[in-house]
């Protein structure tokens, strides 16, 4: 997973994106955008343009929704459980044998260092299709014994819900978009994606594998475009049944506005401002490191990442310390060099929003452990570089602490034998967000109390580690409707249908 890039696969992409404008996947056919507008999409960590990419207006949303229905009501619905697990496990053997190519297109387009590239993005996306391949075949309806008058037969039928529009942030785009797109194609959906208009290239490369995996026409349509046009059309168009979207809770809140138009079924993954908790007991050769990377792993671009440290008093000093000196020690750089552990944020955009948010922190009386700043200067000329940054001192209502930043930005906060465990759930759940906590102690007890009492969909005990697609992900409060993974990921894109025959 360290291994140095390769350059001539470097060379062949640059040359490959350089060409002209990178077309949409509408069914089965690679197209320009109805009005021919294209939009940039820039190499956060030199700020230079990757591609033009076609913009999708009204008409490709429309278009893209009519293929999926017709794929939908036509060739899709007449192929068995077993073909769609072989098509899936098929997409997953592509992905797989084309993995260091899209590690290095995510790499180039998000920022995010080579090696987690490798192992999060294209690992993630393997895995999210093999374990969702194996659920096409074990959706199941039901009996039920029924109180009406008479003798009856009744049974209840689970059924794909149809044409559903799926909506994919800019922090992983690629491994996001998979999680998406196969349980609904487990499930017998259709699906219009949109990535996001900071990341679209991997998403649109993956389309060009669902076709050399021998998916039908129309079954996944692939819509590059803005959020305000091509998002907003998607989401309020009267032909989608259900909409999946993983972003901010501003747009969030803008989905579920616009699916008052056509009663799709709506499924939301939001923001986060996620609680670790480390107590005096703790295990802290894994818990320091464990507090560092759950914010400064992927520049802090995650929607659940540890964004507020409650660690006891006795061992907040050494704690405190040992994430600063990770802090430190954690290399910012270029991409594409295999020690860098920390990349650019992915965007200009990004970069004034988390310096904003750090000002804003001292302005509000919370001091710099370290970090602080933007990063310029050689070797990061046009980039979009952040220290890895820890806040001390800060308040409940301080910007910092209520808000989601999106960045390597940590609000420490110490804690003492006074507070008991309701006093430390009160403190985690102060945030309009419930998306996911960890805590780190060695009493057993202590741990699933708390845990009890916090309002988050996630949470982790003495351990951490990535999304996992056995195990449901979702967020309490402002922080999203329903789950996506596991059992509950895939009935999300069926309905219930009930029968009752009189005999």
């Amino acid at each position: 997973m360290n291994a140095p890039y390769n350059p001539g696969l470097l060379e062949h992409l640059q040359l490959r994106y350089a060409q002209g404008p990178v077309k949409m996947l509408i069914g089965g056919d690679w197209v320009e955008a109805a009005s021919g507008e294209t939009f940039e999409t820039l190499n956060p960590s030199t700020g230079k343009l990757l591609a033009n990419v076609a913009a999708a207006g009204d008409a490709d949303i429309d278009r893209a929704v009519a293929a999926a229905r017709a794929a939908f009501e036509g060739p899709w619905s007449k192929v068995k459980p077993d073909e769609r697990t072989r098509l899936l496990l098929k997409l997953a053997d592509l992905i797989e044998a084309n993995a260091e190519e899209l590690a290095l297109l995510e790499t180039l387009d998000v920022g995010r260092p080579i090696q987690f590239s490798r192992m999060i993005d294209v690992q993630g996306a393997i895995g999210q299709l093999r374990y969702n391949a194996g659920w096409a075949s074990k959706i199941a309806g039901e009996t039920a014994e029924i109180s009406a008058p008479g003798e009856w037969f009744s049974y209840v039928l689970r059924e794909p819900v149809g044409v559903c529009a799926q909506i994919v942030p800019w922090n992983f785009p690629m491994v996001m978009a998979v999680g998406k797109l196969a349980p609904a194609l487990a499930a017998g959906c259709t699906v219009v994606l949109k990535p996001a208009e900071q990341t679209p290239l991997s998403t649109l490369r993956l389309g060009e594998l669902i076709l050399e995996a021998g998916f039908p026409a129309g079954v996944v349509n692939i819509v590059s475009g803005l959020g305000r046009t091509a998002g907003a059309a998607l989401a309020s168009h009267p032909g989608i049944n259900k909409i999946s979207f993983t972003g901010s809770t501003v747009t969030g809140k803008a989905i579920i506005e616009a699916s008052k138009s056509n009663f799709a079924r709506v499924q939301l993954e939001l923001g986060g401002k996620s609680p670790t908790y480390i107590f005096a007991d703790a295990d802290l050769s894994k818990a320091i490191p464990a507090a560092a990377m759950g914010i400064f792993f992927n520049a802090g671009q995650v929607c659940a990442a540890g964004s507020r440290l409650f660690v006891h008093e006795k061992v907040a000093d050494q704690v405190l310390e040992g994430v600063a000196n990770m802090a430190r020690g954690m290399k910012v750089g270029q991409t594409l060099d295999a020690s860098t552990m920390i990349g650019p944020l992915v965007s200009a955009t990004q970069l004034e929003r988390v310096t904003g948010y750090i000002q804003s922190g001292r302005d509000e009386g919370a001091s710099v452990l370290v970090g602080g700043e933007a990063i310029s200067g050689e070797g990061y000329e046009g980039g979009y570089f952040v220290q890895p940054t820890v806040l001390l001192e800060t308040k409940p209502d301080m910007r910092v602490r209520k808000e989601e930043i999106f960045g390597p930005v940590l609000c420490a906060m110490r804690f003492g034998d006074d507070d008991d465990v309701d006093a430390l759930a009160g403190r985690g759940n102060e945030t309009e967000f419930g998306l996911s906590a960890s805590i780190y102690t060695s009493n057993i007890t202590t741990a699933h109390k708390l845990a009890r009492r916090l309002k988050a969909g996630t949470i982790r005990i003495n351990g951490s580690g990535g999304v996992d697609p056995a195990l449901p992900l979702g967020g309490f409060k402002a922080s999203g409707w329903g789950r996506e993974n596991g059992k509950a990921g895939i009935e999300a894109y069926t309905e219930l249908k009930a029968v009752s025959v009189a005999l």
